[in-house]
């Protein structure tokens, strides 16, 4: 089952919005998110720095950085490639 790994900073304006939208997203099957603070992973600190949101999938390793719209998340979580 593929999970969803939301990484964010707390007290980051451009986190709480991409949140926000998260929450109001209907994806169209069940995903489960869990959120992490990105500083606990070195390799998103590098390529994006530790003021951006980033989406990570469990079954691909596949991300998707901020900013994304509703349609870019359910694209995301939809297709394998």
């Amino acid at each position: 089952m593929m999970e969803l790994t939301f990484y964010t900073t707390e007290g980051c304006h451009l986190c709480e919005e991409a949140e926000a939208l998260l929450l109001q997203i209907q994806l169209p099957r069940p995903v489960p998110v869990a959120a992490v603070d990105i500083s606990e992973c070195a390799d998103l600190v590098e390529r994006y720095g530790t003021r951006i949101p980033v989406l990570r999938r469990s079954d691909s390793g596949r991300e998707l950085s901020w900013p994304f719209s509703a349609e870019d998340v359910q694209h995301f979580v939809t297709t394998d490639s």
